[in-house]
């Protein structure tokens, strides 16, 4: 009777280890024979250096960066699945995740369900193999900043700056050309209150901004076949 109380509280414990890291960081390990699998999800707002209202849903990059960084280094860990639903959000925050996802070792993999707008789309596109849901879209368009500006060449010269770094992320990380992209971007008569597109799943492929259309699945099978083939090289390598 001990022993099953025993058994019992060890269970309990493994479950709260497996369920708290889904709630405090969006996050969960996915184990079977194929190997070891981190599921980050970013969702709603991409939270920067000033904090969002508790009523927002939000994506803390304090959490995520280190995250990443875990699970470039564990031995434990063959690959990483992003699901990916934001509205965008800050901008430093957002490339700087996907910079760290985009010089990742180990096999990457992105799926957009939903949406995965404004800087969401550096963060699509970073994984070394990236898919969409039919059903999901991407919103593209210049940077923008609300509250007070200083009306001054410098301010807009800086935004410009800031537009080129999103601009050649996207452009290196995916097939999509740099015209295209910026074409997108830049244009007018699409957004009601904006400048800049909305475009959805086949669009996207076709663009060469996503890889594939695709479900988790297909997201699944991907990265498996990814984590087979390094760890393939790997053997091959030790001989």
């Amino acid at each position: 009777m001990a022993e099953e109380r025993e058994q019992g509280k060890e269970d309990l414990l493994s479950q709260e280890q497996t369920i708290q890291p889904i709630i405090d960081f969006g996050s969960s390990m996915i184990r079977n024979k194929e190997g070891t699998i981190h599921v980050l999800t970013i969702v709603g707002q991409i939270e920067g250096h000033q904090l969002l209202p508790p009523s927002s849903k939000s994506t803390k990059y304090e959490h995520v960066m280190p995250l990443l960084a875990m699970v470039e280094e564990s031995d434990e860990v063959d690959g990483l699945l992003i699901l990916l639903n934001t509205v965008g959000g800050d901008i430093e925050a957002g490339l700087g995740i996907a910079e760290l996802i985009a010089g990742m070792r180990k096999p990457t993999v992105s799926l957009v369900l939903g949406g995965g707008h404004s800087i969401g789309v550096p963060l699509a596109v970073s994984a070394k193999q990236s898919f969409i849901a039919n059903s999901a879209a991407m919103t593209i368009h210049p940077v923008r900043m609300n509250g007070l500006v200083i009306a001054v060449p410098q301010t807009f010269y800086y935004f410009e700056r800031i537009q080129q770094r999103i601009i050649q992320f996207v452009t290196a990380n995916s097939h999509a050309t740099r015209e295209a992209f910026t074409e997108l971007m830049l244009q007018t008569g699409e957004l009601s209150a904006d400048v800049g597109s909305v475009i959805y799943g086949e669009q996207a492929v076709s663009l060469g901004l996503i890889d594939r259309i695709g479900g988790l699945s297909d997201a699944l099978d991907c990265l498996h076949g990814m984590i087979r083939e390094q760890k393939q090289k790997r053997r091959e390598t030790a001989k």
